[in-house]
């Protein structure tokens, strides 16, 4: 399967030839931080207000190996890479009521509330697909249920005992697709990611990957997702054989 960078020109193609580079769906898979919700800012200055006591400093490359890993797998990795004098279990309770704290009022990713609302009144299932726990994802999308009310069913990796391993494998998203009522095949599930964990999660479970990362995301983090863009508000879903916006 080819993958699409997109560019102004590659946008202003026509749909139909665009469209030869995927495979047909039917459901989609949406991941939640930095994707459907604008967290990651406030997960780097809540992560760099624990590290400061200790004159650490939270690095993009440390932030950019963390992204989309589950709630234990994040607090180890960045114990170990910023040498700090806390467990696990202290991290987790530092940030989690750092969590409870500033994360009620984050907003939608640009594009976000269009989409979902688009696929469901064409009725697509979707789903959400995050590494955050159930407490956390509540406190999350407490401004915007109305929109999350939309969504099929939500998988939070860090509370499901099904999901065994967390991104980059593929458990998340194949737990996901099975928890539709017609229990569509991965190739028939699209997944929407912004982080390169979170792109190598979903083609393992043999699905396509729509990937809007950080702009800070290298190249080379890119690579191995179907499509790439700036924005969920450059999604042309006619190009996975879903309904055009209107």
């Amino acid at each position: 399967m080819s993958r699409l960078f997109s560019t102004s020109s590659a946008l202003g193609a026509t749909a139909s030839k665009m469209a030869s580079n995927f495979r047909k769906v039917t459901h989609c898979i949406f991941d939640m931080d930095g994707l459907l919700l604008d967290t990651e800012i406030l997960y780097t200055e809540l992560t760099q207000s624990v590290a400061d006591p200790y004159g650490k400093t939270y690095t993009w490359d440390v932030k950019q190996s963390i992204m989309g890993l589950q709630r234990e797998a994040a607090a180890v990795a960045i114990i170990e890479a910023l040498d700090l004098p806390l467990t696990p279990e202290e991290y987790i309770e530092i940030t989690t009521k750092k969590i409870n704290e500033i994360m009620p009022n984050c907003s939608l990713m640009p594009g976000a509330a269009r989409l979902v609302r688009h696929l469901h009144q064409n009725n697509i299932p979707i789903a959400v697909a995050t590494s955050s726990s159930a407490e956390s994802y509540e406190v999350k999308t407490r401004k915007h249920l109305e929109l999350f009310d939309l969504f099929h069913h939500k998988v939070t990796g860090s509370s499901d005992p099904e999901v065994k391993q967390g991104k980059p494998a593929p458990d998340i998203f194949l737990i996901a697709a099975s928890r539709f009522p017609t229990k569509p095949n991965p190739e028939e599930c699209l997944v929407f990611e912004d982080a390169p964990n979170g792109v190598t999660a979903g083609r393992a479970a043999g699905m396509q990957v729509v990937m809007v990362p950080d702009p800070h995301i290298e190249e080379e983090q890119r690579k191995h997702a179907t499509l790439v863009l700036n924005s969920l508000e450059e999604f042309q879903p006619e190009l996975f054989g879903l309904p055009a916006f209107k």
